[in-house]
């Protein structure tokens, strides 16, 4: 997941992702023709290292789907975020390609948030029929800790940051 506290240490984070990542460009706040270079650059340093790019927010041509709340199946992947076993239904009704539950642990992206944690977590992806990547407060420690549940993966902002931190 990018977002704008990563600052000019993004595109150094996406070239140093494992070689086939996933990466959500958000960069909400930014303004669009600026987003749209940081997306280009983005874009050649993911392709370059076999990474999947998704789109979240404004649109963008030249990713490889999009992630948000109204993503279904489509043209490229379809990504939703998932805070409840509803948001999760309604998820694989659309026929995305997999759901972002967040968040698992407490994060800095959403400071005071109302974290799930592991039981929460369990209950809401127990039968879940699309593939189910852990957000919120991820590390490697905490996915490992997942794995019990089936997970494909997980994501985070910070984890990536040098130090652990943006």
């Amino acid at each position: 997941m990018t977002d704008e506290r990563l600052g000019a240490r993004l595109p150094a984070i996406v070239a140093a992702l494992p070689r086939g990542s996933g990466i959500v460009f958000r960069h909400y706040a930014t303004p669009p023709p600026a987003r749209r270079a940081l997306f280009d650059r983005v874009r050649r340093i993911a392709r370059a290292r076999g990474h999947v790019l998704l789109v979240a927010g404004p649109p963008l041509r030249g990713g490889d789907g999009v992630h948000g709340r109204d993503a279904r199946r489509g043209r490229g992947l379809a990504t939703r975020p998932v805070h409840s076993i509803a948001e999760r239904i309604a998820a694989e009704r659309a026929g995305v390609d997999a759901i972002f539950v967040s968040p698992v642990f407490a994060t800095a992206s959403h400071p005071g948030a109302r974290s799930l944690g592991r039981v929460r977590f369990g209950v809401l992806v127990r039968g879940c029929r699309v593939p189910v990547i852990a957000l919120g407060g991820m590390t490697g420690p905490r996915a490992r800790a997942l794995r019990p549940f089936g997970i494909a993966g997980w994501a985070a902002i910070d984890a990536w940051a040098p130090h652990g931190r943006a």
